[in-house]
């Protein structure tokens, strides 16, 4: 008698032909997204790289259920996906801190929006807070706080509701070049510990390689995706790792991608 497989999960999410046009001011139409395809697996970390304007951030905006599609299919957990989703955490590329509410009670925002059970949300913020590494800070304001403490708390808020899915929007292009390697050290501490599906959109090639297992590339506006990086580095990832040749093997694969595709100048 033989054994009857269990079915394949659906990938976390997965896009299917997905464009879209912009109606621009002059009148006419302005295509950002060209028949994008891929999937992403549960657990997954993936980047997005590109240059100013691709899409790159016009793809997390759809995800997040912000923007709609004009055509494609656009599935979450196997299922069609066109709004804001609980299960869907999004970091932008400023925190956007309320300055009248102390660091707990920002982080509880998302979790009142959906009138989750007070008490509850409460002890998840300050589990998540103490993942990023802000426990002792839940009373401070936000103007106490350094900008890369800022985008901690931005990145618990995002966690609150314990989301299948983190987008970020280039999370760390504010801040300075030693806040961001260690905030990247500490991002990929946090998805070992959440096992969340996190898509990260980032200007740079480094970041990428260094946060993802798979890379996604796109050409110039309109936005396609011209190749998928797999990446294979030794775990845990240190910031040793960037001075290595195999990381810059990689590095040096997707720029010359991009040269190829009028990406860099």
């Amino acid at each position: 008698m033989s054994a009857t497989l269990a079915p394949e999960a659906p990938p976390a999410f997965r896009f299917g032909g997905l464009h879209k046009t912009f109606r621009a001011k002059d009148g006419g139409d302005v295509v950002a997204l060209h028949d994008v395809h891929f999937s992403v697996r549960r657990g997954e970390f993936v980047t997005v790289v590109g240059p100013s304007g691709c899409g790159k951030s016009t793809l997390l905006r759809i995800l997040a259920g912000l923007e709609r599609a004009s055509r494609g299919q656009v599935e979450l957990g196997g299922r069609p996906h066109a709004g804001p989703s609980r299960d869907v955490g999004v970091v932008f590329q400023s925190p956007v801190l309320l300055p009248w509410r102390n660091i707990l009670d920002n982080v509880l925002v998302p979790a009142e929006i959906q009138g989750r059970d007070r008490a509850a949300a409460r002890e998840r913020a300050r589990h998540y807070l103490q993942l990023v590494g802000l426990t002792g800070f839940e009373t401070k304001y936000p103007s106490e706080l350094s900008g890369g403490m800022q985008q901690r708390v931005g990145i618990a808020r995002a966690l609150v509701n314990d989301p299948l899915l983190l987008l970020m929007d280039e999370p760390f292009g504010a801040l300075d070049a030693m806040t961001r390697e260690t905030m990247n050290t500490e991002l990929l501490k946090l998805r070992e510990r959440t096992g969340a599906t996190i898509m990260l959109v980032t200007h740079s090639i480094p970041e990428a390689v260094f946060l993802g297992d798979r890379v996604i590339v796109m050409s110039p506006r309109p936005g396609r995706v011209t190749q998928v990086v797999e990446v294979d580095l030794p775990a845990p990832r240190t910031l040793d790792l960037i001075n290595t040749e195999r990381f810059g093997t990689y590095v040096s694969g997707i720029r010359a991608n991009l040269h190829a595709s009028g990406g860099l100048d």
